[in-house]
């Protein structure tokens, strides 16, 4: 009998080895990425370092993800110790980490009940199955979503996604979402069929461009819901968990509002920033659905592990003893005043700041000269010459380059990457 040989093991990776780590990449990794020309390998509070030993302030944090910065030791003691106790038990059985975890996440949004899973996408999926659930009896099913925004890369998280460039190659879409322009409460009434049973908006439109709903907007879809009898749901992946210094975005753009306190959607869809890095997703009901997605209806293999809401509790402890919430408000604020003093000083590059708290757009003005060679997006050229600079961050669309720095920022990083941006303005001018 023949030997069996294994396939030889990747080479190891050098520190400074650039070129072997994107070979390994374009050999064996779908190209399903435009990835950035940076190869990194290590993290220290709101800085990463690459192989070369550069290191770069990061106000991306993957994506509104990594809240409590890069390598934060309570999220690795948390790791540890509950990877002694258990990691994976399924939801077949009981622990003491999920039912806490849903106890502290419906004591900050209000009384229902909370679904876990492993991701934003997958928390969608289950608004989209609650809703059609809801309407079933009555042969509803539609969900009408808005125009830019964004709600993942399932099937039904694309056609929910009001952006006509995630759709392409994946035709047939798939049915029962319409998308109308956002803060437009008359498109939205409008819009109604009967078939209708939800609509599902973001607080915040990240990908979209860093837009917020208006408390207008809010208040009139859960009075129009309530009139015609749908579920109003909301995707707070991005905008989410303190973000806007509220736990929720519509906690922020309420705040102070008349009829604003009483506010609540009937569903909304959390992950990023919900486990810091390690991946975790869910979707809280509120109390007159929260039972609709009874035993046999809905399940996932890993959604809620002990080990995710372990370090999921970790991180709401963190930013409730650190004030993380007034951090993310306080210097947010100061963020956008800087952004629209650029604005202010430096009109023919920098158009406007958008956005609240830690969920920031710097808005870039139209047809800047240096950025005219180039077919690729003027965010996109602004965010690569952001990273020769040592600043890493992202863009949103053409024009918005996206602040997202983690809630524990401290103020001279804050400073440090405004001065960044100065400096890459002053050149563009």
């Amino acid at each position: 009998m023949n030997e069996i040989v294994p396939p030889p093991s990747p080479p190891p990776i050098v520190r400074n080895d650039y070129e072997s780590i994107r070979e390994l990449f374009t050999k064996n990794v779908v190209p399903s990425y435009g990835r950035f020309e940076l190869v990194l390998s290590h993290g220290d509070g709101s800085y990463v370092f690459d192989v070369t030993g550069k290191r770069y302030l990061d106000l991306g944090t993957g994506i509104a993800v990594c809240c409590l910065g890069h390598a934060h030791p309570a999220i690795t003691e948390a790791l540890v110790e509950q990877s002694r106790k258990l990691i994976h038990v399924s939801n077949l059985y009981f622990t003491e980490p999920q039912g806490r975890l849903a106890a502290e996440l419906v004591k900050r949004i209000g009384d229902g009940k909370v679904f876990f899973c492993n991701s934003g996408a997958e928390a969608n999926e289950g608004l989209y199955k609650l809703a059609r659930k809801f309407g079933h009896d009555e042969g509803r099913f539609e969900i009408l979503t808005a125009t830019n925004s964004f709600h993942g890369r399932t099937l039904a998280g694309i056609a929910a996604t009001g952006q006509d460039k995630v759709k392409k190659g994946f035709e047939p879409i798939m049915t029962g979402f319409r998308h109308v322009p956002f803060n437009d409460l008359a498109a939205a009434r409008k819009a109604i069929s009967p078939a209708t049973v939800a609509i599902l908006i973001e607080g915040v439109q990240g990908e979209g461009g860093v837009t917020p709903a208006t408390p207008e907007y809010l208040l009139g879809l859960r009075a129009l819901c309530d009139e015609k009898k749908l579920l109003l749901l909301m995707d707070g992946v991005q905008c989410g968990h303190y973000r806007t210094g509220k736990f929720q975005s519509f906690q922020k753009i309420l705040e102070g509002v008349p009829g604003g306190e009483k506010f609540l959607p009937d569903g909304l869809s959390m992950a990023k920033s919900l486990g810091g890095g390690f991946p975790i997703g869910a979707f809280w009901v509120r109390a007159p659905c929260a039972d609709l997605l009874s035993a046999g209806t809905h399940g996932t293999t890993y959604g809620g592990t002990p080990l995710a809401c372990a370090v999921a509790l970790k991180i709401l402890e963190v930013i409730d003893k650190e004030k993380l919430a007034e951090q993310s408000q306080q210097l947010g604020a100061w963020l956008k005043s800087e952004i629209e003093r650029l604005a202010k000083t430096y009109p023919t590059v920098v158009k406007s700041a958008r956005g609240m708290g830690f969920i920031l757009g710097l808005e870039l003005a139209e047809n800047i000269p240096a950025f005219a060679t180039s077919d690729k997006t003027p965010a996109l050229q602004f965010v690569n010459r952001l990273h020769a600079a040592g600043l890493m961050t992202v863009p949103a669309g053409n024009q918005i380059v996206r602040l997202l720095p983690a809630l524990n920022l401290k103020a001279q990083e804050a400073g440090e990457g405004i001065a960044i941006i100065e400096n890459l303005v002053k050149s563009l001018v």
